[in-house]
């Protein structure tokens, strides 16, 4: 009966996670629950890690590491190492007496773990690092078979082989061999003697029709091509020849006009003039033949003097001009020849030539060759065993790291190491992001980043003085405020490797940052809502004054034009109105704050800092609360899923974890702080003196209302209003007695409605009247 592994965890992030820490850990990793993995995928790009190790553990090349890939990993590297607690401390190196030689694998990779040392000059090292097996050329460069199956020319130990290689080469391409020298590999062994045998073949044709095909022997292909160099031009002037027999009159127009020479006067000229090829090859005239030796054009002389040498006196004799007939008979003699070049086969090894493709054909090299390719891979398992040095020693050095990155998130909540996902530190606003993530496509992961909870400034991020440098981030700030960040900011972005990048921010998720923040948001609310009603008022004040302005000088403009008289002076009274109302506005404000300091005079001692408290639990409650329920919730998953992971759990980033990942700016310990600012804002005790009048004339104005000066006076009003309210009575009722009466009866008291309404301003003013009357307010009697 197997006993089962004793696993730990630790609690961290709101959930569960496996704490790895022994061999047995290691390898029992194949047991443990995928449920409880911290990820189940994640991708191979964008990740502060050893690319070639993920290479490694990334068997089917999908981009992705998914959990059997990683358990397949852990299993091979423990089976092959003495003690896998070795890889926990990630060593760079790896000694040789760690490597497991009692399996066969582990033999053979010894084996070839000490044949790198040696190949490299390092022969009495006891342990092997990365670097020792990153220059594969240094190390099979004294190997003259490295497994691979492409060998170069020094591969073989005769001369003519050597020679044979190299022509190969030249023919059909190179491989790249493992020692970084060019060689063939079998296939282009294969494609070369195909293509020697289909050149030997098409050449037999010719050599069967020789009389018509190879009219000059092995000089018929020199001769062709000075055939073809002057073919179209010698057409040309046949066909001019013909024209000027056809018509006389189209014997001048058909050669260059005069103009055309005079427009060549102004630049110098020489053979390889283009404007000089272009005209015939010598005059035009009706049966005329074409001369070969006097009066050629300039820039076919050559052309024509080789044709001479090679085409026509071999075949004709020695002429010194071409005939219309011999040139029929020229093009028919060569027309075999052009059937054959047509259909030309074994292209490839045409620069060597028929006698030295011949001569490689017969040669038996095809055999040895082959040989030497076959010797070469019979070292392919020494040279895969290499292959596998490398692996062992970039996993024994960083695969622990990954599992911390992938089985749990050791690295990311215990802030001991920074998580392979953190891609640097963003410093903008006075404070740091340590939680940066690459970000390939903004808008994408934006949708998903957004139920993350987290504040997230999305940045575009540019090496300064290298424009093909660029990427993106997303920074998450969660400690501090959001007053000051916006889409434009711009901060520097330090990445892992410590180089700066210039850090423009682009785009903005807003969340809750911290307590701090959600407790002053409502008064930074209220006053920007107050701000921006007084700029609204200011601003609309401003430009009615502006219209008003610009109409009055308007209308006196028009009026000094028609002669008529001015409008009447500015009026004050018109606008009492306005200013009674802003007076009472004053008064009601001024009232209210009496109230609210009278109410807390009036408290015991110990009542008012309650009342304080309570006032602030009131207004920054329950912003207070929802943030604080918000910040609870953020969650690292999104954020991650959003980049191409799997996570497997709710990972929590918590206020206090929170606050660890952003780092504000604070002075240092020790460091002296003078408050003394000599462009400080100078203090003008007016404000204070004014608060102080506005205050007490608050109280005043509060304590006479109330009729704390004279008590009676109260009661006095109330029994006068009282009385009037009776006759006010009794006059309606006689008014409904007699309907006929419409006008007030002289003498009779006023009701109180009607005293009420004295206070207003008098409205039953005739339309167009340019000015209002205030109705004086009568003082109550005592009686």
């Amino acid at each position: 009966m197997s006993i089962l592994h004793k696993w730990h965890f630790f609690r961290s992030g709101g959930f569960d996670q496996v704490h790895l820490n022994s061999s047995a850990d290691l390898k029992s990793l194949g047991e443990l629950d995928p449920k409880l993995w911290a990820a189940l995928s994640c991708p191979t790009d964008h990740l502060e890690f050893d690319a070639k190790t993920l290479e490694f553990i990334d068997t089917d090349k999908d981009g992705h590491i998914r959990v059997p890939e990683i358990i397949a990993a852990v299993n091979w590297a423990t089976s092959l190492l003495k003690n896998p607690e070795d890889m926990i401390r990630g060593s760079n190196s790896l000694p040789l007496n760690a490597i497991n030689d009692d399996t066969a694998e582990g033999a053979i990779l010894l084996a070839s773990a000490k044949e790198i040392l040696l190949n490299i000059g390092k022969g009495e090292e006891p342990a092997i690092t990365v670097e020792d097996t990153a220059d594969l050329n240094k190390i099979f460069a004294s190997t003259k078979y490295n497994g691979d199956g492409i060998i170069p020319s020094s591969a073989a130990s005769e001369p003519n082989t050597q020679t044979v290689i190299e022509e190969i080469i030249l023919c059909v391409g190179s491989e790249e061999d493992r020692s970084g020298l060019p060689g063939i590999s079998e296939e282009k062994v294969k494609q070369f003697y195909l293509e020697s045998n289909a050149f030997s073949e098409w050449w037999r044709e010719a050599e069967k029709d020789s009389i018509n095909i190879l009219l000059l022997g092995d000089e018929t292909g020199a001769a062709q091509a000075a055939f073809d160099r002057v073919k179209v031009k010698i057409d040309d002037y046949f066909t001019r020849s013909k024209l000027a027999e056809f018509d006389q009159r189209a014997s001048d127009p058909l050669n260059p006009a005069l103009t055309e020479y005079e427009a060549l006067t102004s630049k110098n000229l020489s053979a390889d003039s283009e404007e000089v090829a272009a005209f015939p090859l010598a005059k035009v005239e009706a049966k005329k033949p074409l001369p070969l030796d006097n009066g050629i054009n300039p820039a076919w002389i050559e052309a024509l003097a080789e044709f001479k040498k090679k085409v026509v006196t071999p075949l004709l004799g020695n002429k010194d001009n071409l005939s219309h007939g011999d040139w029929q008979e020229l093009c028919n003699k060569f027309a075999a020849y052009q059937a054959w070049l047509k259909a030309k086969r074994g292209a490839a090894v045409e620069p060597l030539g028929i006698k030295r493709v011949r001569a490689i054909l017969t040669g038996g090299y095809h055999d040895k060759i082959l040989q030497l390719i076959q010797n070469d891979k019979s070292h392919s398992g020494t040279a895969d065993a290499i292959n596998s040095v490398e692996k062992l020693i970039r996993f024994h050095c960083h695969l622990f790291q990954l599992l911390d990155n992938f089985v749990s998130f050791h690295d990311f909540y215990t802030a001991q190491n920074k998580a392979i996902f953190q891609a640097g530190s963003l410093y903008l606003d006075g404070r740091s992001c340590d939680f940066c993530l690459h970000v390939t496509d903004i808008n994408k992961h934006s949708s998903m980043a957004n139920l993350s909870g987290t504040y997230l400034a999305y940045c575009e991020c540019q090496r300064r003085g290298d424009d093909s440098k660029k990427m993106n981030i997303a920074a998450a700030f969660t400690n501090g405020d959001a007053d000051n960040l916006m889409v434009g900011r711009n901060g520097i972005f330090y990445d892992r490797k410590g180089q700066d990048w210039d850090a423009t921010i682009v785009k903005i998720i807003e969340h809750p940052i911290s307590v701090r923040q959600a407790f002053w948001y409502p008064y930074k609310r209220i006053g920007k809502m107050i701000g921006e009603q007084i700029e609204k008022m200011v601003s609309a004040r401003e430009k009615a004054v502006q219209d008003q302005a610009a109409s009055g000088i308007a209308n006196t403009a028009q009026t000094g034009e028609a002669g008529k008289t001015p409008p009447a002076p500015f009026d004050v009274g018109k606008f009492a109105g306005i200013f009674a109302a802003i007076g009472l506005a004053i008064g009601a404000i001024g009232t209210a704050i009496a109230s609210v300091v009278t109410g807390f005079i009036s408290l015991v001692w110990w009542q008012m800092p309650l009342a304080i408290l309570g006032l602030i639990l009131l207004i920054s409650g329950p912003s207070v609360i929802l943030a604080f329920l918000k910040l609870r919730k953020r969650n690292l998953a999104p954020l991650l899923d959003g980049n191409g992971w799997a996570v497997n759990t709710r990972a929590i980033i918590n206020i206090p974890f929170g606050a660890s990942l952003t780092k504000m700016a604070s002075l240092p310990p020790g460091a002296q702080r003078s408050l003394v600012d000599p462009y400080a804002e100078k203090e003008r005790p007016w404000k204070l003196y004014l608060f102080i009048i506005l205050l007490l004339s608050s109280i005043l104005l509060y304590l006479w209302t109330s009729d704390h000066f004279n008590p009676g006076t109260r009661e006095e009003t109330q029994k006068q209003l009282s009385d009037k309210k009776s006759e006010t009575i009794t006059e309606d009722k006689a008014k409904l007695d007699n309907p006929g009466s419409e006008n007030k009866i002289p003498g009779a008291p006023q009701s109180v409605n009607s005293l009420q309404s004295d206070t207003k301003v008098s409205t039953d003013q005739q339309s167009g009247s340019s000015s209002a009357t205030i109705v004086p307010i009568p003082k109550p009697t005592s009686h």
